[in-house]
């Protein structure tokens, strides 16, 4: 977009001071972020990526309600007229406060890093822990609804609408061997072993802040996905993206593998984060591991069958590359942790 356009859309939230420049920032698979600087202070400025999350008035009415109930340093920016967010013709809009001298990771240099985002994850569960997660909307429906991921494969694959079935048969057939396993957290929640709490829900390494001096969390962000979930699939979903050695979208899968060093220090900093997890939530934290992987790369894997239309890509296999290096996430953890 052109920059005066986006300068355009900045000036019509409450913001201080002159827009000076709105540039490019993150490397999200979803929304497209900016930069806001003005000569009083910086923003981030979001579009919303409407084809995804549906309902805007949902999904900020959640943002708000539990940034406001934590008293977070993350808070929406509200617009000239006190509204969540601004339509313009190029689409839906939301600004929120920029963290000053703050970072996020794409790769974990120590154990203590991944220490930090776990116990910034599990705080964020227990902070909420008096927030009646019914009061919340379900911004993507089924997210990580695992049965329900699997059989949106089997429809995609059965559908076959861009002729790429054949390139992925190894894949499908390694979902399809581990269905046994993917109702195991449905059923625990039916039978009522394990408590629907509010959860992030897309705990990758990348939506922690750490202080640049201290290395200590300073908060979680990306909260498009807060919605009632499972603690267990918070922490498994920050296993599959911090505790291996490969990138998210590695093409060797000789290179992805499981470092037990970091899943333990993330482990000991989730449970430090949230002292109120049950027994059960504690035993089944390993099964979230694999199950978050493998819903993961049926995802990716989902979206390739499908052209690509959810997340964003460089090349025409890149979702499948991204599939099979969770796949490979998920053989590590069947062998190291069961």
């Amino acid at each position: 977009m052109d920059n005066n356009d986006l300068k355009h859309i900045a000036k019509q939230f409450n913001i201080e001071g002159a827009v000076l420049s709105v540039t490019p920032t993150g490397n999200g698979h979803i929304n497209d972020t900016y930069l806001v600087d003005t000569d009083s202070g910086r923003y981030i400025l979001q579009r919303i990526n409407t084809h995804v999350f549906r309902s805007p008035e949902q999904l900020m009415y959640n943002i708000k309600a539990v940034t406001d109930f934590m008293h977070s340093r993350l808070q929406v920016i509200t617009t000239r007229d006190e509204g969540l967010f601004a339509v313009t013709p190029d689409g839906h809009w939301r600004m929120m406060t920029y963290i000053e001298n703050s970072y996020t990771c794409e790769r974990i240099d120590d154990p203590e890093q991944f220490y930090e985002i776990g116990r910034a994850y599990g705080s964020f569960i227990y902070e909420l822990s008096g927030f009646p997660a019914g009061d919340l909307y379900e911004t993507i429906e089924g997210f990580h609804d695992t049965r329900r991921r699997f059989e949106q494969l089997m429809r995609a694959c059965d559908a076959d609408p861009f002729g790429r079935k054949k390139t992925a048969l190894k894949e499908m057939r390694f979902a399809c061997e581990r269905e046994r396993d993917i109702d195991v957290l449905n059923d625990s929640v039916r039978r009522g072993e394990i408590p629907v709490r509010v959860t992030h829900n897309d705990t990758k390494i990348n939506n922690v802040l750490l202080d640049r001096d201290t290395g200590k969390a300073v908060c979680v962000i990306d909260l498009d996905t807060v919605m009632p979930g499972l603690a267990v699939t918070d922490f498994g979903d920050a296993i599959r993206s911090g505790a291996s050695t490969g990138r998210e979208d590695e093409e060797d899968p000789a290179k992805v593998t499981i470092d037990m060093d970091l899943y333990r220090s993330y482990e000991a900093g989730f449970l430090a984060g949230c002292p109120d997890l049950t027994e059960k939530e504690i035993e089944l934290m390993p099964v979230g591991a694999r199950l978050m992987a493998l819903e993961c790369g049926i995802r990716f894997l989902t979206d390739y069958i499908e052209g690509d239309h959810y997340f964003k890509t460089e090349y025409p296999e890149h979702n499948l590359v991204r599939c099979r290096a969770q796949f490979r996430i998920v053989e590590e953890l069947e062998t190291l942790i069961g």
